[in-house]
């Protein structure tokens, strides 16, 4: 979810400095957190058994003689999983009140508080959640103990969260030929652009092509195209009447 620095610059007191620090806050966060975990693990088991562990980060912890490393994954699992409720709450709200700036989502959404919040894109997307709470406690009694929406929905979020990612990557390109004069001299530059957009676009591609290969990441591209289709019809059909 690191694009979601782009949508705070329009809420920070100093985007210039504020952006560029956060952004390369991110880069190391990713290395410690992600690789660097990843790293120890590999160190300690090898790769090909870390499925019959459990909890390879559980694992880890007790083989070095921490007891409690159960409790403490747990609490970082919940930690990292509010956050991260907490970002796509905030990344939501923004886009829903962006989208009815432009007529195409009810005006009611673009209401803020006194703190300039948008109100109502909070409080319709933080209901959603809790209906999809309310919904995984009761599909599984109804339509079997195997129905897991939460997969269904994160599913169908895994094709269209890569979508923002072709946009950004080809927009960059475009915005560089557009404005060469501007990013000459701008201070925070991507590096070894444009050839590492066209690797990004590469990489996103390879991804998307694997998970169709495999079996347990097909429902995921096949739930995310049909969610594609809806949204494109849905633009298609909304649109012209908004402009007109």
């Amino acid at each position: 979810g690191v694009e979601l620095i782009g949508v705070t610059a329009g809420e920070t007191k100093d985007p210039e400095k504020n952006i560029t620090k956060a952004i390369n806050g991110v880069v190391w966060r990713i290395l410690i957190f992600y690789v660097g975990a990843i790293f120890i693990i590999v160190t300690v088991y090898p790769w090909n058994e870390l499925s019959d562990l459990g909890s390879p980060f559980v694992a880890t912890f007790a083989k070095v003689g921490v007891t409690i490393a159960a409790g403490i994954i747990n609490f970082v699992v919940i930690t990292a999983a509010l956050s991260g409720c907490n970002s796509g709450i905030f990344s939501a709200s923004r886009m829903i009140y962006a989208l009815a700036e432009k007529g195409q989502m009810p005006s009611f959404f673009l209401k803020v508080n006194k703190r300039g919040i948008p109100l109502y894109t909070v409080l319709a997307i933080s209901i959603g959640i809790f209906f999809g709470v309310i919904l995984d406690i009761i599909l599984p009694h109804v339509l079997g103990k195997d129905t897991n929406i939460f997969v269904y929905v994160y599913s169908a979020s895994v094709l269209p969260g890569m979508v923002p990612w072709f946009a950004i990557l080809i927009s960059h390109i475009r915005y560089r030929k557009l404005e060469s004069e501007r990013t000459a001299s701008h201070p925070f530059k991507m590096p070894g652009a444009p050839v590492t957009n066209y690797l990004s676009i590469v990489a996103l591609i390879t991804v998307l092509v694997g998970m169709l290969f495999n079996d347990e990441t097909r429902v995921s591209i096949l739930i995310g195209i049909a969610f594609l289709i809806l949204s494109t019809i849905y633009y298609i059909v909304k649109v012209p009447k908004i402009e007109k």
